[in-house]
């Protein structure tokens, strides 16, 4: 397992979320019986390099209108930063909790087969659209999700991008059996991440379970600043004016390391 310290001054795509924006829409798909998903979907303004799954904390809602509104979550960091990963060449689909759970991915529901086969549906329509790898990035609880479904549907990720990870407690990574992962998993958390469940210090072995035999890397950022609540998106914990560092190195890591 390879570990970086990664300082304020890095010179890192530091204009990425100033480019201009392009067209988003709104897609709407069966996933099980009874049950649809919403999702945003974002075309890059070039060549597709990879299709991307974007997968929120907090409850996972996004109150998605019909006509492709954010309700909530608006300042999620995935959320906010989607164009930025539109222009580094990725498909990017930004994922709703689905229709038949309007609370949001409450208890354990994000480590079962029905949210898998859910995301594993969004990321059959990705492929359908571009013969590409799929990866999963989520964010805070979001990182239980990704993890969680490419355990349970393998043909839905080819790789998983985990920020401020939930590392301790019930719904967090350490109870999941991270060994089984055979794909490339990249962990981005910063170092001062003061959420009680989210803290670098705690992720030793959560990355201690990550396979040798798969890319694997951890990398810890710094700088920016913290505001209101540590577990919300405008603190460290979701790399408030630092989200370009963040976007630019995770991107270039998974194109990098994606499966063609």
């Amino acid at each position: 397992m390879r570990y970086r310290l990664l300082l304020p001054l890095l010179p890192l795509l530091c204009c990425l979320l100033a480019l201009p924006a392009w067209a988003e829409r709104l897609v709407e798909i069966p996933t099980r019986p009874g049950a649809t998903m919403r999702f945003l979907l974002l075309e890059p303004p070039g060549p597709a390099r990879a299709n991307l799954i974007l997968l929120a904390g907090g409850e996972g809602l996004l109150k998605l209108s019909a006509s492709g509104e954010l309700g909530a979550g608006k300042g999620n960091f995935l959320v906010r930063t989607r164009q930025g990963w539109a222009d580094m060449g990725f498909r990017v689909a930004v994922a709703d909790a689905p229709s038949d759970m309007p609370r949001g991915l409450l208890g354990d529901f994000r480590e079962s087969p029905e949210h898998a086969a859910d995301i594993a549906a969004v990321s059959g329509y990705l492929r359908q659209g571009a013969a590409l790898p799929v990866w999963l990035a989520g964010t805070s609880r979001g990182t239980t999700s990704a993890a969680a479904v490419a355990l349970n549907r393998p043909d839905a990720a080819d790789g998983l991008l985990l920020t401020s990870s939930i590392d301790s407690g019930r719904g967090s990574l350490a109870g999941l059996p991270l060994e089984r992962l055979a794909i490339p998993v990249l962990m981005i958390q910063h170092r001062r991440d003061e959420c009680r469940a989210s803290r670098p210090g705690n992720l030793g072995p959560v990355v201690d379970r990550l396979r040798a035999d798969a890319p694997r890397e951890l990398m810890l950022l710094d700088g920016g600043k913290s505001e209101g609540d540590p577990c919300q998106p405008w603190a460290w914990h979701g790399y408030n004016g630092i989200e370009s560092r963040a976007l630019g190195l995770a991107g270039a890591w998974m194109l990098a390391h994606g499966r063609h």
